[in-house]
């Protein structure tokens, strides 16, 4: 297990299945940064052509879900 990975356990404690879904998006959207945003938020920013796109959400499922439907990726 590298450290990243050991990181991201640690700030997912009630959520460690969304741990690879969190690396398999990362993985297919480099550009995109997600991480810990305020208040025990995650939050990530989509860069766009004029800007960009920030999303935030209380739990990891909710803002992968939502960058899913941000980024056009289906299950």
């Amino acid at each position: 297990m590298t450290p990243h990975h050991e990181v991201r356990l640690s700030l997912v404690p009630d959520e460690p299945d969304q741990v690879v879904r969190l690396r398999e998006f990362r993985a297919a959207h480099p550009d995109v940064i997600i991480g810990p945003g305020g208040f025990g938020t995650w939050q990530a920013r989509i860069p766009e052509p004029k800007g960009e796109t920030v999303a935030t959400r209380y739990t990891l499922r909710e803002l992968l879900d939502r960058l899913d439907e941000l980024t056009g990726h289906q299950d």
